[in-house]
């Protein structure tokens, strides 16, 4: 007789490697791989980690966020990190000197941190300049800023529900009756 073993919950969903076929990010998988192992630094092992990652959790960063960021007193001669895109924001008037590391930058990002007198820079020239992260600020993106996040939770229309509903339109014909108006029975 042998022994019932449940299968149900054995496989890990962990990424060992990008699913991206990218030479270049592959390039960066190895460099970020041998630091990982040569230097035992934290740093180094989150962002090999971010480098695994789906585009869905490697949200874009806007300028006007990464300013904010790096505004603060102790952070100013520090070089920002963000394994993702950095884009440009035309809310943000004025962009001082920074440094940034990033996967890449929209093509009016680049110039504007340019332009500012800011350093831009790839993760290969991060490598050499602090190849155990020092003097670094890691900053991401808002994951939960996609479109599709508005439509998680509770069913729309749920009492206490902030749920978007799936609409074709938002017209007065479109799911404006029972539950939504106090003259239709009752308001949410």
């Amino acid at each position: 007789m042998g022994i019932d073993i449940d299968h149900r919950n054995k496989r890990k969903v962990v990424r060992k490697e990008p699913k991206s076929k990218d030479v270049y990010l592959r390039l960066l998988v190895k460099l970020y791989r041998f630091l990982v192992r040569r230097t035992k630094a934290p740093f180094n092992r989150v962002v090999l980690k971010r480098l695994y990652m789906s585009r869905t959790n490697r949200p874009p960063l806007s300028l006007s966020r990464l300013v904010r960021q790096m505004k603060r007193p102790d952070r100013t001669e520090k070089i920002a990190v963000v394994v993702g895109t950095v884009t440009n924001d035309a809310r943000q008037h004025k962009v001082p000197k920074l440094k940034i590391c990033a996967l890449r930058f929209t093509e009016r990002a680049r110039a504007r941190i340019i332009e500012a007198g800011g350093e831009i820079m790839t993760f290969d020239q991060l490598a050499m300049k602090a190849p155990k992260g020092q003097n670094t600020i890691l900053l991401q993106g808002p994951r939960n800023s996609r479109e599709a996040v508005k439509h998680f939770g509770p069913a729309p229309g749920v009492p206490h529900s902030h749920t978007k509903p799936y609409v074709r339109a938002k017209g007065r014909k479109f799911e404006r009756a029972r539950g939504k108006r106090k003259s239709k029975g009752f308001r949410v």
